[in-house]
């Protein structure tokens, strides 16, 4: 577009000087045009006065005989003293351009002849009107004709710059388009532009469209890199870097489930058994140490197994996939994974570590399915013993009709653990802050199979749960440590008891806790129940009823991992807990989270204008007891103040 305005003033400037060019050269001619008329007149009017007498230059006669009308505009005549004699005016207007021209030229002058022998002067002006309309007229043609050549190009210009511009923008248009819908990664992006469209537009074009697909394929190239990373940051575990379920459904869908090569194997999944006690427990931190250490012996043991494949499906289960391995041999994967989780038990002083169930695969198999006898594998892995497994085998897996005897199974070994009674008690003290403060011991069960191997507590209790069995089970560690209580002497300390949800809000429990307590009224005033604050959220009402029953019965009220749901103080003031347990994601890394300190002194300050006590649970370090201490909580509890302990 400059280029065009710069031609428009080029061409209007070339003819502005053209026109003063013109218009000085016809003034020239002009003036060298009367100078002739002058002359010629003069010549003339001599001629006439030579032989003529005063009394003989009459209007009549200079009219017949010098047309004075057409040649002069004005004729006068003198004696020789200088007196007029006779004047003959004849008025005539120039045109407006010769007469701006005569103005600034003064092309016609006076002129004069002289008989001195007749006494006759005269004097005259000619009449240039004619010669001033051909000036005019010449002039006029010029501008005219030199305004079309200076202006015809540049309409014409406009519209070939107009169609060229529109040509390059739809071609343009068209070979982005081109690149765009047809080949949206293309590796020979610098041939996508240059087509024939664009060759006919100038080779001028041709650099630049060059430098537009060079930077385009580094865009691209920068692009498909980020895809990449961004690809694999969202299919990789933050804690143990490896593959995480996305990864897992993508690499079973492609090089098993729609494989056409043959493919056979071995699926096993591993579940981290103590994730949510350690959690809850030793804190998160520590809970991210186990999972990383489970994953370490997994990467570890698979390693062995040419093209295996691990992978984290969620916060506890990870999947291994052990291509051209059969049953028999998947059998020995087992028993080296039980083997180094026995031995990291034995290190952390855990009650389990994990579980592994085990399925043979082939191509076609769909993921759905494969992972649903997988879990059924792993449940009765669970059943067993601290980190067993085991394999379901071929003959199980047809039109999956065992998929709910892992169910069967957990109903058996829960059944059988409540009819004897193979609880065994542990026991984790709260330490209290200040003189003032008052705290307890709180009662931890496990429990072990027939063979006296020690069950996975969480995997028993959520199944138990899932069973519709947590009340039985409830009632199995209420009577248990309510006798073991009796039996070791233990009248002044205090004992905190774990109550399922459902168990509180069960009826019949209630009325049964309520005579049991009745029954030892001496002891009723030492224990303490935990409840889960998400629990008693289900059913306020049935909550209120189970915490009044309680306080009747002289017992207390503790609300356990309190600040992960969204209760009110209201709430609380309505129930009336005696305590609540802070969860132990308020206390990991409590020294530099500023944001956890203000929310736990906020919480103790309103929780002591109420009449409730404020415990925190997961402290590890000597930093996080001394910040709770600043904290003004009434209680800590952890693994740094004092590990599980056998009653």
């Amino acid at each position: 577009m400059a280029g065009f305005r710069k031609l428009i003033i080029l061409q209007v400037t070339s003819w502005l000087l053209l026109s003063l060019i013109s218009s000085f050269f016809f003034a020239t001619s002009f003036d060298s045009a009367i100078s002739k008329a002058q002359q010629s007149a003069h010549a003339m009017v001599t001629e006439y006065i030579k032989d003529k007498k005063l009394s003989e230059v009459t209007p009549e006669h200079i009219s017949q005989a010098l047309n004075s009308g057409e040649v002069f505009s004005t004729f006068i005549v003198r004696d020789f003293d200088g007196n007029t004699v006779l004047q003959v005016n004849t008025p005539t207007n120039l045109p407006f351009v010769a007469d701006f021209i005569e103005t600034y030229i003064n092309a016609i002058r006076p002129q004069f002849a002289v008989n001195d022998s007749k006494d006759i002067k005269i004097e005259f002006l000619i009449n240039a009107q004619s010669q001033a309309q051909l000036l005019q007229q010449a002039l006029l043609l010029l501008l005219v004709i030199s305004a079309l050549l200076a202006f015809i190009p540049v309409f014409f210009m406009q519209g070939v710059y107009k169609k060229l511009n529109r040509n390059v923008s739809m071609t343009v248009a068209s070979a982005v388009d081109s690149y765009i819908t047809q080949n949206q990664a293309t590796d020979n992006i610098e041939f996508d532009f240059n087509d024939g469209k664009v060759a006919e537009l100038g080779q001028e074009l041709t650099p630049s469209f060059k430098r537009l697909a060079s930077f385009l394929k580094s865009k691209q190239e920068d692009i498909k890199n980020a895809a990449h990373s961004i690809k694999q940051e969202a299919y990789k575990d933050v804690v143990t870097e490896l593959g995480n379920r996305n990864m897992f459904v993508e690499y079973y869908e492609q090089y098993i489930e729609s494989s056409s090569k043959k493919a056979f194997g071995s699926l096993a999944m591993i579940r981290c058994s103590e994730l949510q006690v350690i959690n809850q427990t030793r804190g998160y931190q520590k809970g991210d140490e186990y999972i990383k250490s489970v994953s370490d012996i997994i990467k570890h043991v698979t390693g062995t197994y040419a093209g295996s494949q691990v992978f984290r499906l969620n916060s506890s289960d990870f999947a291994v996939i052990l291509p051209n391995v059969p049953s028999k041999e998947a059998e020995e994967f087992g028993d080296t994974l039980q083997s180094r989780f026995t031995q990291f038990q034995q290190n952390q002083e855990l009650s389990s570590v994990a579980n592994t169930g085990i399925v043979p695969y082939e191509n076609g198999k769909p993921l759905g399915e494969l992972l649903s006898v997988v879990d059924n594998a792993m449940s009765m892995a669970q059943s067993k013993q601290a980190n067993a497994w085991h394999i379901q085998r071929e003959s199980d897996l047809v039109n999956n009709v065992s998929a709910g005897f892992g169910n069967q199974n957990w109903r058996r070994v829960i059944r059988d653990v409540i009819a004897s009674k193979r609880v065994s008690l542990m026991m984790q003290n709260i330490m209290p802050i200040g003189k003032n403060s008052k705290a307890y011991a709180e009662i931890q069960s496990r429990f072990k199979t027939e063979e006296g191997q020690m069950l996975p507590t969480a995997s028993f209790l959520a199944m138990a749960e899932k069973l519709e069995m947590a009340i039985e089970i409830d009632q199995l560690i209420i009577d248990t440590s309510l006798e073991t209580i009796k039996t070791r002497n233990f009248n002044e300390k205090y004992f905190g008891i774990n109550v399922t949800a459902s168990s509180a809000h069960n009826d019949q429990f209630v009325i049964w806790l309520e005579r049991r307590l009745l029954k030892e009224t001496n002891l009723a005033s030492k224990l303490v129940f935990e409840v889960s604050e998400f629990g008693l959220q289900q059913n306020i009402k049935a909550s209120k009823r189970f915490i009044d029953m309680v306080h009747r019965a002289g017992a207390r009220i503790t609300v356990e991992r309190f600040g992960v749901g969204l209760t009110s103080f209201k709430f609380f003031r309505d129930l009336k807990p005696d305590y609540i347990k802070m969860d132990a994601s308020y206390t990991r890394g409590l020294e530099e989270d500023k944001n956890n300190q203000y929310f736990m002194r906020l919480m103790v300050d309103l929780a002591h204008r109420i009449g409730v006590n404020v415990f925190a649970e997961g402290i590890e370090s000597q930093e996080e007891k001394h910040i709770v201490e600043t904290l003004c909580l009434d209680g800590v509890q952890g693994y740094y103040i004092e590990k599980p302990k056998e009653i």
